[in-house]
């Protein structure tokens, strides 16, 4: 038996999905809301950390 049977006999498993999609929108949305609103400054002195000593 494939392992989707055991998923379509587990109630209210569909909900994890909608939950999972939910989860990762969110998280996407957050960190481009968090890049947008950055200055770049901070990119650049993030970046040249390696090379500073």
């Amino acid at each position: 038996m494939k392992f989707i049977h055991y998923i379509e006999k587990i109630g209210g498993v569909d909900i994890f999905g909608v939950i999972s999609m939910g989860i990762f929108v969110l998280f996407f949305l957050a960190m481009l809301i968090w890049v947008f609103r950055t200055k770049k400054k901070y990119f650049n002195d993030i970046s040249r950390i390696p090379l500073d000593n």
